[in-house]
């Protein structure tokens, strides 16, 4: 063997260095992971059926605080005890809670049944409205039914829910016999009764609840895909019956006149939006303190109905009002998803209308007290006082939840939950048991 082959045979092998960039995996920044764990839980079956359930009980609960501390004040000035109208409230939520577990217990097929129902009984008690006798005037609009004592009905809350239901209904009948190509089946009948309803609630001046009754009607042509040419003739139609309407009310002229504006006006038109602005901009950050507002004092009328929002932001501040906008966007977009992921057609067309229902009604109330868009007297969905208003929107919420337990994947995940439950409870009894024979 030659002398250099010998010598590097004794030569200690030396270990190779690996490549600095070899096998390492590529960095990821904590904002890139945190969204695609976000995206990953906004994904998961479950997500829609919490986010709605969540966001209403909370919505719910804390518009009971808000009530009760905006209207304490009202209360005993009208010789009433402070808790009155929250206690009124509160037995309308826990009446409201019942029919949103029972519709979210309800199959899909039941729902569909009480559409037609519905539709009946809320044209008889908004034609009821009109009779001299049985219908209550209330702030210029006749669209109460007194019911004996304190307690009062407005119809034309559970005209909206019967609109939405009866309106799927029919859609979701259509769309299986692909009727909804011709353009006179996707308006007739569906445009004539919510015109009716629409008559009707305006002969009582509520010019509010036809404006989302409208907005209901909207949603429903768009998912049922009306043409652009159809949807804007619709869209005219109402948008000059709303013009005739409001041209010729002095009350609804004023209430135009009052946007933006910064002064009281004659014979203090404007004082109800003034000071509503006067109660978000003096909460600062984090308010002055729950049950600390100096508005609800007189200043600000309807503090506890279509102002509480100004009420809120009075006393809970900007992370107060940014919190109750998270939770209305947070139930908006379950809502939406609910709608965009169903085969059901039903499914589709009544998630999209409760959901169009609701938020249309979150827009113009908040945009009311903003100064963004003129008064309607249109009451914060789940938040402000009024127990008409509450029983029907916990009832459509009841509908979103059972429609987002329904889904296929969601069903799946819930039965695989229900023998981990079980089995986790059958082991605390049994170390209870232990434990006490201990």
């Amino acid at each position: 063997m030659p002398a250099g082959s010998a010598r590097a045979a004794r030569r200690p092998a030396t270990p190779r260095t690996p490549k600095k960039n070899a096998a390492r995996p590529p960095r990821v920044s904590p904002a890139r992971r945190l969204c695609t764990q976000a995206r990953r839980a906004w994904d998961r079956p479950l997500t829609a059926y919490y986010l709605i359930l969540g966001s209403s009980l909370l919505i719910t609960v804390l518009g009971l605080v808000m009530v009760y501390s905006a209207s304490m004040i009202t209360a005993l000035q009208n010789g009433l005890p402070s808790s009155y109208y929250f206690r009124k409230q509160f037995l309308a939520a826990t009446i409201g809670g019942i029919m949103m577990c029972a519709a979210m217990r309800m199959p899909v097929k039941l729902h569909r049944a009480l559409a037609y129902p519905l539709l009946a009984v809320s044209v008889f008690l908004m034609v009821l409205v009109q009779v001299p006798g049985i219908g209550v005037s209330i702030g210029g609009n006749q669209n109460w039914i007194s019911l004996g004592g304190p307690f009062m009905l407005q119809p034309s809350e559970f005209g909206k829910l019967a609109l939405v239901l009866w309106g799927a209904d029919l859609m979701a009948r259509k769309h299986d016999k692909r009727l909804l190509t011709q353009w006179k089946h996707m308006l007739v009948p569906l445009v004539p009764v919510a015109f009716l309803l629409l008559g009707l609630i305006m002969l009582g001046g509520d010019m509010g609840t036809a404006i989302l009754l409208t907005a209901i009607l909207f949603g429903l042509l768009w998912l049922a895909g009306a043409p652009t040419r159809l949807f804007a003739g619709v869209l005219s139609v109402a948008g000059t019956i709303g013009f005739f309407l409001i041209r010729t009310s002095p009350n609804r002229m004023a209430r135009m006149s009052c946007l933006g504006s910064t002064d009281a006006g004659p014979d203090d038109i404007c004082w109800q939006g003034l000071h509503g602005i006067y109660a978000l901009a003096s909460g600062g950050f984090f308010g002055s303190g729950l049950g600390a507002s100096v508005e609800k004092w007189g200043q600000l009328p309807e503090a506890h109905t279509d102002f509480i929002f100004a009420i809120t932001g009075e006393e809970l501040g900007l992370a107060g009002t940014l919190s109750v906008l998270a939770l209305y966007a947070a139930l908006g977009y379950a809502g939406i998803r609910v709608a965009g992921r169903t085969e059901d057609p039903f499914v589709r067309y009544a998630a999209g209308g409760v959901t169009t229902w609701i938020t249309a009604q979150a827009v113009v109330n908040l945009g009311a007290v903003l100064g963004l868009l003129p008064i309607a007297g249109v009451p914060l969905p789940l938040f402000s006082y009024g127990g008409s208003a509450l029983l029907p929107t916990m009832f459509a919420v009841g509908l979103l939840i059972a429609f987002a337990r329904d889904e296929p994947a969601a069903r799946a995940a819930l039965a695989m939950r229900q023998p981990r439950m079980r089995w986790n409870t059958m082991r605390r009894r049994a170390s209870a048991r232990t434990s006490g024979e201990r």
